[in-house]
C-alpha cells in the first residue's frame, strides 16, 4: 500500500519536505495534496494499493501489488505514474528473458519510458514540490567512477537503469526515484510527451555522437521508434539532407511527414551492397557523411559501412546482434569512424526544450493507447509484439 500521513498537522521536519507552497490546498487526481498553515504542513492522502506489471520470467508477466518503502530515501521523491511507453527491450525481456548479459533471474517491474506527478518529497529535496509534473530519466549512476565524473554517466558500470535486471522499472501506479533525475514538464508538454523523452534521448545522443550539424548529409537505417526519434533529432540539429530506410511502408510514410528528405522502403531480400548503392545515389554526389544504424544487425552495419562516404562516421545504435562479420578493410581504406552509442547522458533538458518550443513532435509515433489493468497490460505487450500485424509503432499506457 502507498501511504503518507493522513490529515495530520506536524512540523515540516517530521514530514516529507517540500519547497514552500503558495496558494493553499492543491490536489491531483489521486487525492494527494498539502496546505501551508502557520508554518506547518498538512498532508492528506488516499490509501491505495500500488499495482505493477511484474515480469517473472519468459512469457510470464503478472499484474500484482508491488509495495514501496514506508519512507523515502534522502534526495528521492515518490511519483504517481501517468504515462509509460513500451520499448522493444521490454518486449525482448518478456519473450526472451535476457538481452546480452542482462538476464531476468527474479521478478522485475517492467517499463522505463515514463512521466508522472510528484506526490511525496523525501529529505533533502529542494527543487521539486508535490504536484510537479515530471519526465523521469530512468538511469541513475553511482557518481563514483571516472565515466560519471567526466559527464558520461551512461557508461557507469554500476548504473541502475529501470527494467534492466535486476532493477525494477516504472510500469506501476507509484515509484520512488532520485529527484535529480526527475525533470519538470514545461507548460503545454503532456505526460505522453514526457514519457517520449526517453526514446528521443537516444536519438539526441546518437546525433551528438555522430556530430550532426547544419550542412551534413545523414542516413538513418531503421524507421522504428528509435530511428524516427533519431530522424527528429537530426532535423532539429540542422542536418541538410535526411534519408531513412526501412521495410515498412507505414513507417516510411510517417518518416516523410516528420522531415525525411529521402526515404527508401527496400525489400527484405535487398543485400547490404544494393541498399548502400541506392543510398549513395539518393545523396549524390558525395553520399552519406553520417550513417546512424538504429537496427544493429550484421546486414545493417554492413550497409552503413558500405554506404558512408570517405572520412564519414557510422554510429551503431541498434543492438540486434552480438557478433558480426564486417568489411573492415573498407573502414580502414575509407578512414571511417565507427562509433558505439549506448543509451544517453545529459539529454532530458534539451528534449523538454525541443518539445516545449514545438521543434519536435513525438506524438505521431503513439499509435496505440491503453489504460492500466491486467487485461490492458497483456493487450499492450501483445500489440507491441505483433507490430507487423497491428501496425504499432509506440504503445502507450495512460495510468
Amino acid at each position: 500500500m502507498v501511504t503518507t500521513p493522513f490529515s495530520v498537522d506536524a512540523a515540516p521536519s517530521s514530514l516529507p519536505q517540500s519547497a514552500p507552497y503558495k496558494g493553499g490546498l492543491q490536489r491531483n487526481v489521486s487525492g494527494l495534496g498539502h496546505a501551508v498553515s502557520n508554518g506547518f504542513v498538512k498532508w492528506t492522502s488516499l490509501v491505495q494499493p500500488n499495482y505493477a506489471a511484474v515480469l517473472h520470467g519468459v512469457n510470464d508477466m503478472r499484474f500484482e501489488e508491488f509495495p514501496l518503502a514506508s519512507t523515502l530515501k534522502e534526495g528521492s521523491v515518490r511519483i504517481e505514474i501517468k504515462a509509460v511507453g513500451i520499448c522493444g527491450s521490454d518486449v525482448h525481456y518478456w519473450k526472451r528473458g535476457k538481452i546480452a548479459d542482462f538476464v531476468v533471474r527474479e521478478p522485475m517491474v517492467i517499463g522505463h519510458e515514463s512521466a508522472g506527478v510528484v506526490v511525496e518529497i523525501g529529505p533533502g529535496v529542494r527543487d521539486l514540490v508535490v504536484g510537479d509534473r515530471v519526465a523521469i530519466e530512468p538511469g541513475v549512476p553511482c557518481w563514483t567512477n571516472r565515466a560519471s565524473r567526466e559527464g558520461r554517466y551512461n557508461l557507469c558500470p554500476d548504473i541502475k537503469f529501470f527494467a534492466t535486471p535486476p532493477v525494477h522499472g516504472s510500469l506501476a501506479n507509484f515509484i520512488d526515484h532520485p529527484a535529480e533525475f526527475c525533470f519538470k514538464l514545461p507548460e503545454g508538454v503532456s505526460f505522453e510527451e514526457g514519457a517520449m523523452c526517453e526514446p528521443l534521448s537516444v536519438g539526441i545522443h546518437a546525433c551528438r555522437r555522430g556530430k550532426v550539424e547544419p550542412g551534413k548529409n545523414v542516413v538513418i537505417l531503421g524507421a522504428g521508434p528509435i530511428g524516427l526519434m533519431t530522424l527528429a533529432a537530426a532535423k532539429s540539429f540542422g542536418a541538410t539532407s535526411l534519408a531513412i530506410t526501412d521495410i515498412s511502408p507505414q513507417n516510411i510514410a510517417l518518416a516523410k511527414t516528420m522531415g525525411a528528405t529521402e526515404a527508401y522502403c527496400h525489400p527484405r531480400t535487398a543485400t547490404p551492397q544494393e541498399i548502400a548503392d541506392h543510398l549513395k545515389k539518393m545523396l549524390s554526389p558525395f553520399g552519406p557523411e553520417i550513417v546512424i544504424d538504429c537496427v544493429g544487425f550484421e546486414s545493417t552495419v554492413q550497409t552503413a559501412i558500405r554506404s558512408c562516404c570517405m572520412g564519414g562516421k557510422v554510429v551503431v545504435v541498434g543492438m540486434g546482434q552480438d557478433n558480426m562479420t564486417l568489411p573492415m578493410s573498407t573502414v580502414g581504406v575509407h578512414e571511417l569512424d565507427v562509433l558505439g552509442c549506448f543509451r544517453y547522458a545529459n539529454t532530458y533538458p534539451l528534449c523538454l526544450s525541443l518539445l516545449a518550443n514545438k521543434r519536435i513532435d513525438v506524438l505521431p509515433l503513439v499509435t496505440h493507447r491503453l489504460g492500466f489493468t491486467e487485461e490492458e497490460v497483456v493487450k499492450g505487450f501483445d500489440t507491441a509484439l505483433r507490430s507487423a500485424e497491428t501496425k504499432a509503432i509506440k504503445v502507450m499506457f495512460n495510468l
